[in-house]
């Protein structure tokens, strides 16, 4: 027959347990990168200056003329200077450090290199079949 399974004193603290452990696999997961992300884009934002270049959020590049506590004046081409809120910042683009490696990589060839340039290979690789 059917046997009784005998009542529990108290609550079981499984639920608890596992909802504690949730908030905090999200709060790792989820929170705190976020958090570590707007610090990083409050700082980036924060120590913007004259001679900067930078992208917008709307994706407009530019270089910052003068900079104040709210605003920041970008000059999109020669002449053209738009004013933008701080936060509309998206981050600063370094260009010398991308042309330094380019030119490094430009002013010493490398020893092993062979003298005569060979014509570069495809990789396109044609795949029709012919009907016969």
């Amino acid at each position: 027959m059917f046997l009784a399974a005998d009542p529990q004193g108290g609550g079981s603290f499984t639920p608890l347990l596992l909802i504690a452990l949730l908030f905090g696999v999200m709060y790792f997961m989820m929170i705190r990168p976020q958090q570590k992300r707007r610090r990083e884009a409050q700082a980036m934002q924060s120590a913007l200056g004259p001679g900067d270049q930078v992208v917008t959020i709307g994706g407009l590049h530019g270089t910052v003329t003068a900079a104040d506590d709210e605003v920041v004046t970008i000059e999109a081409s020669p002449g053209v200077e738009l004013r933008f809120a701080r936060p509309a910042i998206a981050r600063v683009v370094k260009p010398e450090t991308t042309a330094t490696a380019a030119d490094e990589a430009e002013s010493e060839p490398a020893a092993d290199a062979p003298a005569a340039e060979e014509p570069i290979q495809s990789p396109v690789v044609e795949t029709r079949k012919d009907k016969d």
